[in-house]
């Protein structure tokens, strides 16, 4: 157990519907980073990082699942550097996407995110029913069903309400959980409506949550008593970036911040899902990181 910081109250902002303009990737590889492919895989916009195919496996799947009005592509700078550490990762276009859309910003009232008392497990849930459909078509692609592919290590990854979405698959919904899931890394995830229900009790694999200090709509009510980190089942992590507002984890803001969130990222899942040891570097609180819990 480390420090822990003051984060701040939690204020429910317009910004949450907020969405960046999102320039989508090439298909080739530059500078010796995955680039993501996109893909059409069982009616679904995707988008795919592969690891070198010189990279040895097996290499874990993970899945990323965007912000409300947000795009698949929209955190290429995390999914690159999975991929570039031997992680095969992909990411759905949910029906809200509005990928480079300039007036997708625009508040339209119909999300009743100020009440989480009202949402259910029908909630969204056809995001949910994106990212199975995927996995159910992964497994059974000749392409991707097979070493190096490891399906024995699936992760998922969601920003904002990205992370309800994952949240509620590794079992905040208990009638939506997956047990193929082995590990969740929520970023700045909206985990309220779990936390009114006291359902995060239910998810039994290790969860790694990232917010940040001008994340004044999320970050504080993921901390405070019967908040999400508090009610989350060990092994679990909370990290506070210091200045990493809410769009800190798209390509398009908060570049600043990206290092860190690369780091522990990538600790978690490594440790997770490929059974090594979390760095003792990132066991302390050290320079750009405002507060650090975790119980393994």
């Amino acid at each position: 157990m480390l420090k822990r910081g003051k984060i701040g109250r939690w204020v429910l902002l317009a910004f949450l519907y907020a969405a960046p303009i999102v320039m989508r990737a090439g298909i080739v590889r530059a500078q010796g980073f995955p680039v993501g492919q996109p893909l059409q895989i069982d009616g679904l916009e995707v988008e795919v990082w592969l690891p070198d195919p010189a990279t040895p496996g097996p290499w874990p799947i993970l899945v990323f699942s965007h912000r409300y009005r947000g795009c698949n592509t929209q955190s290429s700078f995390l999914m690159q550097a999975l991929a570039g550490s031997g992680y095969a990762v992909f990411a759905p276009n949910h029906l809200d996407s509005e990928c480079g859309d300039l007036e997708s910003w625009i508040p339209r009232g119909e999300l009743p995110f100020g009440k989480p008392q009202t949402w259910t497990d029908a909630t969204y849930a056809d995001r949910a029913r994106d990212i199975e459909n995927l996995l159910n078509a992964l497994q059974h692609s000749p392409r991707y069903r097979s070493p190096p592919f490891d399906w024995n290590h699936l992760g998922l990854i969601g920003h904002s309400l990205g992370g309800y979405t994952v949240l509620g698959l590794a079992g905040a919904w208990p009638h939506l959980k997956d047990p193929r899931i082995k590990a969740v890394l929520a970023l700045s995830p909206y985990a309220e409506p779990f936390a009114v229900e006291h359902t995060l009790r239910d998810v039994d694999v290790p969860v790694m949550y990232q917010g940040g200090t001008r994340d004044t709509v999320i970050t504080p009510s993921l901390g405070r008593r019967q908040g999400a980190y508090p009610q989350t089942q060990p092994p679990k992590y909370l990290v506070i970036i210091d200045g990493a507002g809410h769009m800190a984890w798209v390509d398009s803001r908060g570049s600043g911040k990206h290092p860190l969130i690369v780091d522990y990222s990538l600790a978690f899942f490594d440790r997770y899902l490929k059974n090594r040891p979390f760095p003792q570097n990132l066991e302390e609180p050290g320079f750009g990181v405002a507060d650090l819990l975790f119980q393994e």
